[in-house]
């Protein structure tokens, strides 16, 4: 039982730790497996970490192909600053979008708020999606 006490807060301070970030490299895998990886603004979703992005991306595409992920911290530019972990990815519905919406808005202050509201002039508000992403329960077996 202490084993599972342990995934736990190892999986809570993953999050906690993820999801306070300030960018989050998201790496998705093309149809031949080769990785593909992005930053990424990042919230916190409960249980899970999400992501704002446009519909109509690669990432997306390549999401919807192939929802494992890996994920972990970086800086502006991409490059790694921890472990990356593995995560599942699921394309959210449009309540998903919102909440993710609000919660960039709310961390990333004036700039989140103007990035939101320039998508939303270029695409209206269907033109991006939430991404959420769930930290595996075999990735805290990693050392």
């Amino acid at each position: 039982m202490r084993a599972g006490l342990d995934s736990l807060t190892m999986d809570e301070a993953s999050l906690a730790r993820l999801g306070a970030g300030k960018y989050l490299l998201l790496t998705t895998f093309r149809k031949n497996g080769t990785p593909v990886a992005t930053p990424v603004w990042v919230v916190r979703d409960g249980d899970a970490l999400g992501v704002w992005t446009v519909a109509g991306s690669g990432k997306v595409k390549r999401v919807r192909n192939r929802p494992d992920v890996l994920i972990g911290p970086c800086d502006l530019r991409g490059h790694p600053t921890g472990d990356q972990r593995p995560a599942t990815a699921e394309i959210g519905d449009q309540a998903t979008v919102a909440r993710y919406r609000a919660l960039i808005a709310r961390k990333y202050g004036l700039t989140g708020r103007l990035t939101l509201l320039g998508s939303r002039l270029r695409r209206g508000l269907n033109g991006t999606v939430g991404i959420r992403l769930t930290l595996n329960e075999s990735s805290t077996d990693r050392t």
